[in-house]
């Protein structure tokens, strides 16, 4: 709880110290941007992005060889795909009624005219399916694709599960990699706060308070879902499914979604994440090792309730009705959006021109949306993350209850 308050502490002076340049000292931000911000910052991040594939491939080899019985390992991967796929949708659900009661874009006068957009197209969802499988898991771990490193991962582990005896070596050395990973990870931790003070005092001090007055009830949609969401489905799956307190969840993970509130990256604030969870939250090694990274790759509730927000915004700001044919094809095509693109900073802007094009929204509506993205993508990283540490105390809980029945069934 330490490092939390001193996170915290440097959100708050960072928020303040970005305000100020950017009210008061413009030109000296700028200096102060790329000389001290940025690199601080930059930092901060390479830091912790470098551990993300060598401790994502230990921990999951660990994970999978703990989960010697294949039943056990697709009864895991059945329950974990299928949760996020259902908090998914209603997080797209809740985005889409909260932006309706709201109306963000109906009352504000907004330019309209096209801007110079240049998005990357995200990748077809047969192409990433087809791509679980690496043709080169060597290059696979050079680009840091997530899901082909897990599933090369997976098929080495349940290869030593099965081998028994004969891999202990392997074994042995896979768990002392892990280890130093983790201890990496505490160490990279010491830094975070300085980090996150150079993380949000840049993102401010270059939006501006003009930019957040201007988009002030579209910002508030966002809030105020990514919050119902985070309280009433994560809330709801860690005290019925999980059984237990969720405040206690909330306040012992806190560390890691004030992490990745600075960082704006899934992938990033991984290490973080699966220390937190398997430290904090006593969640098992194999059962953190498998849910964690997958979420990380496919599980993005709060960046999915920003396209479900923006698509109604853009469309009450160019004053285009959206039928109900049409919200389900953003609730079906945002969340197979989700299962292919990359947990890195920028990817709901990638995700939110196929949306909008869905639909038949003009994606010039991005531009309108791109000033204060920033902002709104630390905050929606951090229920990303939090989804994936609920997921994983409802899989543990099952998986106790599971060997439970299995022990009273014995006797």
């Amino acid at each position: 709880m330490k490092l939390t308050k001193h996170i915290i502490i440097a959100l708050i002076l960072g928020l303040i110290t970005g305000l100020g340049f950017n009210i008061f000292a413009p030109e000296a931000f700028k200096f102060a941007d790329n000389y001290i911000l940025v690199p601080v910052g930059s930092v901060f991040l390479n830091s912790i992005t470098m551990l993300v594939v060598p401790l994502v491939f230990f921990s999951i080899i660990l994970g999978t060889a703990g989960l010697s019985d294949p039943k056990k390992l697709g009864r895991i991967g059945g329950k974990t795909v299928g949760y996020f796929l259902i908090t998914t949708t209603l997080a797209l659900a809740i985005g889409l009624s909260v932006a309706y009661i709201i109306q963000p874009g109906a009352g504000g006068s907004f330019e309209t005219e096209a801007a110079n957009i240049e998005v990357g197209d995200p990748p077809p969802v047969m192409e990433t399916l087809l791509n679980i499988i690496p043709k080169n898991p060597i290059d696979s771990m050079a680009n840091g694709d997530m899901l082909p490193i897990i599933t090369f991962a997976v098929l080495i582990g349940f290869a030593m599960a099965r081998l028994g005896d004969k891999t202990k070596g392997v074994l042995k050395l896979v768990e002392q990699g892990n280890e130093i990973m983790m201890y990496l990870v505490g160490l990279v931790m010491r830094i975070a706060p300085y980090g996150a003070f150079a993380l949000i005092a840049s993102a401010i001090g270059k939006l501006g308070f003009s930019a957040l007055q201007a988009m002030f009830l579209y910002m508030i949609s966002i809030f105020v879902a990514l919050f119902l969401h985070t309280v009433l489905v994560y809330g709801s799956t860690v005290a019925i499914l999980g059984k237990r307190n969720p405040i206690e969840f909330f306040k012992q993970f806190s560390p890691a979604m004030f992490v990745a509130f600075s960082t704006s990256s899934s992938n990033a604030t991984l290490p973080v994440a699966m220390q937190t969870a398997q430290e904090n939250l006593k969640i098992s090694k194999s059962v953190s090792s498998f849910v964690q990274p997958l979420g990380a790759t496919i599980n993005m509730d709060g960046t999915a309730i920003m396209q479900a927000v923006a698509t109604i915004f853009i469309a009450q700001v160019y004053m285009i009705d959206l039928t109900f044919t049409d919200l389900l094809i953003v609730i079906l095509t945002a969340t197979l959006a989700s299962i292919g693109t990359a947990g890195v900073p920028g990817v709901g802007i990638i995700m939110l021109t196929m949306v909008l094009t869905s639909v038949g929204l003009p994606v010039e509506g991005i531009a309108l949306v791109l000033a204060v993205d920033r902002i709104l993508d630390m905050t929606r990283t951090a229920v990303n993350i939090t989804g994936d540490a609920a997921c994983a105390v409802m899989v543990q809980k099952s998986e106790d209850k599971h060997y439970e029945n299995q022990e009273t069934n014995k006797m």
